[in-house]
């Protein structure tokens, strides 16, 4: 997972994030734009993060929710309606999912690494996104857009690319959506050229070498070259 060899942490509880939220609103810096949240194991850690997001709303109704998660069936009752945004891993039924996210409360849904093959080989994988627009009718699925696209993945990378760039183009998930994997593609591809020359010829980069190169990309990561397409369906 993190590629290191060797690591040592702690899994933050619910009254441990109760308690770190306490000290947020004492000091009075609980005033955010969005929230993104990823992998979560623990129902009542759900419950807090899901209590905690809609005091926030409460305090700012324009406060969007970003939800990153492969295993969404364990907690979409809970976490579902209250997200903006979805980004999600490995559904089933695709389009179909998609569309039963929507009906559920998230105007924007994402799928990567899904198991459509890549017409560019296994280095790339097939994402796919909906955004809906208006009044939205799960019987005859009238979505506002939906489209396929092909993408480099660093999961965590694209979390956080795909909330900044869905807030610079709120109505236009396909645009969001290449700036996110061109941001990436550019980030990944800087990354392996310097490992690669650090490690020296013919030797395999260490995980410290590979540390993806983000100050070294900031101008890719703030006006990317669209190097990848999406294609509407």
């Amino acid at each position: 997972m993190l590629g290191y060899e060797h690591w040592k942490g702690q899994v933050l509880t619910a009254d441990e994030l109760h308690v770190l939220y306490e000290g947020i609103k004492l000091n009075n810096v609980n005033q955010y734009d969005y929230v993104l949240t990823g992998y979560t194991r623990d129902d009542s850690f759900l419950d807090t993060v899901v209590d905690i997001v809609q005091e926030l709303k409460r305090e700012n109704p324009s406060l969007e929710y970003g939800v990153y998660n492969k295993e969404l069936n364990t907690f979409g009752d809970k976490v579902v309606p209250a997200a903006d945004i979805i980004k999600k891993l490995k559904l089933l039924g695709l389009f179909q999912a998609m569309n039963l996210l929507h009906s559920m409360g998230p105007d924007t849904v994402v799928i990567t690494s899904s198991d459509l093959p890549s017409p560019l080989g296994d280095q790339y994988l097939v994402a796919l996104g909906s955004q809906k627009i208006g009044e939205f009718d799960f019987i005859s699925t009238q979505v506002g857009a939906q489209w396929w696209m092909l993408c480099l993945w660093e999961r965590d990378l694209f979390a956080a690319m795909l909330l900044a760039w869905t807030h610079l183009h709120p109505n236009d998930l396909k645009m969001a959506c290449e700036k996110t994997v061109s941001v990436i593609h550019h980030v990944i591809k800087r990354t392996i050229n310097y490992a690669k020359e650090v490690a020296g010829p013919n030797r395999k980069p260490s995980p410290a070498q590979l540390k993806l190169r983000m100050v070294q990309s900031k101008a890719d990561i703030e006006d990317p070259a669209i190097v990848l397409n999406a294609v509407g369906l």
